[in-house]
């Protein structure tokens, strides 16, 4: 069956290295070039790439063997022939790099992207787990859905969805201070079909306090995700951005760079047994552009909303 043009195949560099010997040859990839499309049998390709047949069938075994050309016997002039075809479109590979060391005491908890305690949001706006639609697109009242749990993806226009982390600060070594928090996530605009300049005041509220607003330049749609699942059209929203907010002593910042002088001790975090964390589009924004909240099984990076907390 071919499975080229509809099936994109992710590499783990630290456990694919058959694969990428398979790769590392220029005749090899030139072939998969080829075959994008195309069943030809071991004579054409050498004598589509003038190369000896010898080094085509080399070249097509181990591409076989990595997994990347399939091959069907099928009756030809003189007898049975190998037919030979491209197993996928795209090949993304992801390096990971290894581990930073972590300290025993800091925190992190990872939440769902589905799994916000409260919302207000404006259509068009939507839910989307690794295998189909959740409820009715366009439909606030979807936001509700017990199915959410499973949602990926959740898009709106305007509005919010609420998160309640659990404040684990309250039970942290009373010794140790905390530095900072993060909160890091994969978010981008949104707006019917893509578009990679449309721009979108997204803000995050951290126990009511408004730590910052990050403008987000547009809706990316030019390539599939790395992660997002082969039923999504390529239409829809692909990936966004990986954001990491952060905020201490001094203040609050984005990827870096200042966004407001929002402390750690404006959060109150003592006084909460949850951290709510509220990421939506203001009515009253200068770009009201919607946004993109991937989560794991869409856009680059798996992963959900992942709040981080250091202690000195």
């Amino acid at each position: 069956m071919r499975r080229n043009d509809k099936q994109a195949l992710v590499v783990d560099s630290s456990k694919d290295s058959r694969l990428l010997r398979a790769l590392a040859s220029g005749v090899r990839v030139r072939i998969l070039e080829l075959l994008q499309n195309r069943e030809l049998n071991v004579t054409e390709v050498a004598k589509e790439l003038a190369i000896p047949q010898s080094t085509a069938t080399t070249s097509i075994l181990q591409l076989e063997d990595a997994g990347l050309v399939e091959t069907r016997i099928a009756n030809g002039v003189k007898g049975g022939q190998k037919v030979c075809s491209a197993r996928y479109k795209e090949i993304l590979i992801t390096f990971n790099p290894p581990a930073a060391s972590k300290d025993s005491s800091d925190i992190e908890v990872e939440m769902p992207v589905g799994l916000y305690t409260s919302y207000e949001v404006s259509a068009p706006c939507g839910l989307c787990s690794r295998e189909d639609i959740i409820g009715y697109l366009d439909v606030p009242a979807t936001f509700f859905s017990p199915d959410r749990i499973k949602a990926s993806l959740v898009w709106f226009e305007r509005g919010y969805v609420e998160y309640k982390f659990p404040n684990n600060t309250l039970y942290a070594d009373k010794k140790r201070q905390l530095e900072k928090l993060e909160l890091v996530m994969e978010i981008s605009s949104e707006v019917p079909g893509t578009d990679k300049k449309w721009l979108s005041d997204i803000s995050v509220c951290i126990n009511d306090a408004e730590i910052g607003v990050w403008t987000s330049p547009g809706d990316f749609g030019d390539r599939r995700g790395k992660f997002t699942p082969p039923f999504w059209k390529l239409e829809g929203s692909q990936y966004g951005v990986l954001t990491t907010w952060m905020v201490d002593a001094g203040g609050a910042f984005v990827n870096g760079g200042p966004v407001s002088g929002v402390t750690l001790n404006d959060l109150k975090l003592h006084r909460h047994h949850s951290i709510r964390v509220r990421i939506g589009v203001k009515d009253t924004a200068k770009h009201v552009g919607g946004i993109n909240i991937f989560g794991k099984g869409f856009g680059n990076y798996d992963r959900d909303i992942l709040l981080k907390l250091f202690f000195k």
